[in-house]
């Protein structure tokens, strides 16, 4: 038998619930974890004014008959909460931020008994959770209209309220009934954390897909390699795409975007000019403009440059503004109708996209590829400010608070 200090904590787990007469609450249907397990307050890191967080106590509220209490065991550090972090562009200040979350289920109401997917949910499963549909019954796990996401309510961005247990960064969640939840188990704790932002580019690429240029042998230019860029090019690898040219302004970057399954790169610091970039772009595909592009920065600028890596009949998606970034300038005769580009948007996800993602991250592990190497800083909540300062700062891929 293999014993690491995971099965010796569960050997000690087990024996002392037989020593007390009690069932592992892995074994549990609705209910609660083990007596004793569940504290009577939770802490809650609460952004209270710009670039400051204060880690606050609350009381844990009693868990509803549809309601889920899970256990925080991380949430990675998405733009999102650094937008939220800087500048407050929602007005939600004070607000319990983190959706990139996943924990275990503590404690269960009654009526409870499946996930959005129709997977069993018990006691000590791990889950993540995605939108909060209150007001939009078209929206399904299997909505044929495949209609985006975007509107809906999110744990980590919603108005602060009297159960304050709202977003990831804490060490309890509150799931209210009628969330959207899922059973991802089957998946490591640095898999479970990187599912929501990995949602974002299977969304991006589903969208891509349906312009019918991004084949197996497409020569594709992914344009930024922060974590959206990095993961974008793991699911065009995964699927098959070889042909894969990353262009970004640091080398620490490019150099990780091959191990994600670049063919190769282009910095753009080392070309003058738009012109000189496309022609460096054109020469890693030995002559060939793209087949398809992905925009995954949110610079107007970059936008403006992408076209020009483009072949005539060639396709490019645009998911790197997640806000108003501003506005860029083109020639839509030069870069759009004479080129006859396909172009496509893409912004968040669909519900059906989360269930993709799981078997992307499964295959990815599978093909060699390091996704779980995104994350590269990791913090204790206590230390939350410096979590996001250090994201700020471009000093890492991925920063994500993991709970002791």
């Amino acid at each position: 038998m293999d014993v690491n200090a995971t099965n010796i904590e569960e050997i000690v787990r087990q024996v002392l619930n037989s020593m007390e007469g009690r069932q592992p609450a892995a074994n549990s249907g609705a209910g609660s974890a083990p007596a004793g397990a569940i504290p009577k307050t939770a802490h809650v890191a609460m952004l209270t004014s710009l670039e400051h967080y204060d880690v606050k106590e609350f009381p844990i509220p009693e868990v509803g008959d549809d309601d889920i209490l899970v256990k925080v065991e991380g949430c990675g550090i998405c733009g999102t909460d650094a937008h939220e972090f800087k500048k407050d562009p929602f007005g939600l200040i004070p607000v319990a931020l983190g959706h990139e979350g996943t924990g275990e289920i503590v404690k269960m109401g009654k009526n409870v008994k499946k996930d959005s997917a129709g997977k069993d949910l018990k006691i000590g499963d791990k889950v993540v959770t995605c939108m909060i549909f209150k007001d939009n019954p078209d929206i399904t796990m299997y909505d044929l209209n495949r209609q985006n996401v975007g509107g809906a309510d999110v744990y980590g961005l919603l108005p602060d309220d009297d159960i304050h247990l709202n977003g990831w960064f804490s060490d309890y969640l509150f799931i209210r009934g009628g969330s959207t939840v899922f059973n991802v188990s089957d998946l490591d704790l640095y898999s479970r954390i990187l599912i929501e932002p990995c949602a974002v580019l299977i969304h991006a690429v589903e969208r891509a897909k349906s312009t019918g240029i991004l084949r197996f042998n497409s020569r594709v230019v992914v344009q930024g390699c922060g974590p959206i860029g990095l993961i974008c090019i793991a699911i065009l690898r995964t699927m098959g795409i070889n042909h894969i040219v990353a262009v970004d302004g640091e080398e620490k970057r490019l150099e990780f975007a091959k191990e994600m399954g670049a063919s190769d790169t282009v910095n753009f610091k080392d070309h003058k000019g738009i012109e000189a970039l496309a022609g460096a772009v054109e020469a890693k595909f030995d002559g060939h403009l793209a087949d398809f592009a992905f925009q995954c920065t949110g610079s107007p600028m970059a936008h403006a440059n992408i076209y020009k890596f483009i072949r005539n009949g060639g396709g490019l998606c645009e998911l790197g503004f997640f806000i108003n970034g501003g506005d860029a300038t083109i020639n839509p005769h030069f870069d759009i109708c004479s080129k006859e580009i396909t172009i496509v948007g893409s912004w968040v996800y669909t519900l059906r996209d989360y269930a993709t993602t799981f078997e992307f991250l499964k295959s990815a592990k599978k093909a060699g590829i390091p996704i779980e190497k995104l994350i590269t800083h990791t913090f204790p909540l206590e230390e939350i400010n410096e979590a996001h300062r250090t994201n700020l700062a471009m000093s890492g891929l991925k920063i994500a608070i993991i709970n002791k």
